[in-house]
């Protein structure tokens, strides 16, 4: 999300609350069925990183996804900056997180990521049609290089180029080394279909073992309906695919309503979506998904979703949701940042599992995007998820 106003939380005790999806019209449910999805939440701790810290000769912000090495135990968190400050690059850290919270942060290496003729790319405003707008970065569980999501740019006028969403493989170094083919309905195109604009992929994630890629677009294909109101949900698609790019289903997930009504004086209208995705490593139909919404004047909602793909409905082969009988992916509520007791509830887009506490929960480590704002914070949070 590229918004940057003000925005604050209260604190109160963890609630846990079922949102589920019967066969509609297109539209997300609002009835409760038996479900064997349930994780619960618990705050560790968080640690806010000094606002654009210097490292490198870069400018640390924009840090919208995060996932752990398992060669190294470090953390890999990818900026979305357009190459406007410094090239698009990721930054690699030491976190030491335990149950007792997040006790430092230390920034240990950063690399641009680079252009398959080896150069970085050039910034947004170049208007040449390479530029990309990195979101989203998972370490590969086999080889422990980099795989990354950029989600293109849908131009606002037909005389600027078209930049499509990509996942592409990278070396340790940022080099270029190949992307996903992805499925057809993630392409943009000028004839209202495909992703909205800056509502394309934000969320990848490893499972089945690293034999499976899920991903999801932020924001419902234009074809699939409107988006979220203070009335309505919208329906996205999430893809599962082969490491080589065969699609193996594809479901609608329900994004809930917009929560608040915005400050009629703001220019902005609301933001919502999915802006990460993450696999249970146990189970290849389980899911946490993050929702993160900003409305003028009541500031982020930042909720975190326990989702599975059992009994929802394939929709590969739908090229609208409009008007289709879909089962979505039923999901239940796992924390909502504004009753966590955090410091403040900011733009966060990515998270990944931390390691195991003594008792076997896991940790869940997020970040937060500051969008080089001076109101916005880079905020790391750590969650028990038992």
């Amino acid at each position: 999300m590229k918004s940057s106003l003000i925005r604050r939380a209260s604190a109160a005790a963890l609630v846990l609350t079922t949102t589920m999806a019967p066969a509609v019209a297109a539209q997300p449910g609002d009835t409760a069925a038996p479900s064997p999805i349930g994780a619960q939440a618990r705050l560790l701790g968080e640690k806010i990183v000094p606002h654009k810290l210097s490292f490198r000769n870069t400018t640390v912000g924009g840090l919208s996804g995060i996932d752990r090495d398992p060669c190294t135990g470090e953390y890999v968190m990818i900026s979305d900056d357009r190459s406007v400050l410094q090239p698009a690059r990721f930054y690699t850290a030491r976190i030491k997180v335990d149950g007792g919270g997040v006790h430092s942060v230390d920034f240990t290496g950063t690399h641009p990521f680079r252009q398959p003729d080896g150069a970085v790319y050039p910034p947004a405003s170049a208007g040449d049609g390479k530029a990309v707008d990195p979101e989203e970065l998972r370490v590969d569980p086999r080889s422990c290089r980099y795989w990354w999501a950029q989600e293109g740019d849908r131009p606002k006028s037909s005389s600027d180029p078209v930049i499509q969403p990509s996942i592409q493989f990278a070396n340790r170094d940022g080099a270029y080394r190949g992307q996903l083919r992805l499925p057809p309905n993630y392409q943009i195109t000028m004839h209202e279909r495909g992703p909205r604009r800056n509502k394309s992929i934000e969320a990848i994630t490893f499972g089945a073992g690293s034999r499976v890629l899920t991903s999801a677009v932020e924001g419902p294909l234009l074809q699939d309906g409107p988006e979220p109101d203070l009335k309505h949900g919208a329906l996205i698609r999430v893809t599962q695919q082969t490491r080589n790019g065969a699609v193996l289903g594809q479901f609608a997930y329900p994004l809930e309503k917009i929560f608040a009504e915005s400050d009629p004086s703001s220019p902005w209208p609301p933001d919502t979506g999915v802006p990460s995705i993450l696999a249970f490593p146990e189970d290849p139909s389980r899911y946490l998904v993050l929702e993160r919404t900003w409305v003028a004047g009541s500031g982020f909602k930042i909720r975190i979703y326990d989702a599975t793909t059992r009994g929802a409905t394939e929709v590969r082969n739908m090229d609208s949701l409009v008007g289709q009988r879909v089962v979505p992916m039923r999901k239940k509520l796992v924390a909502d940042f504004d009753d966590l007791g955090l410091s403040t509830v900011d733009n966060t887009e990515g998270m990944t599992w931390g390691p195991t506490l003594r008792g076997g929960e896991r940790t869940l480590l997020l970040v937060s995007d500051d969008n080089f704002a001076d109101d916005e914070v880079t905020q790391i949070v750590a969650l028990g998820i038992r």
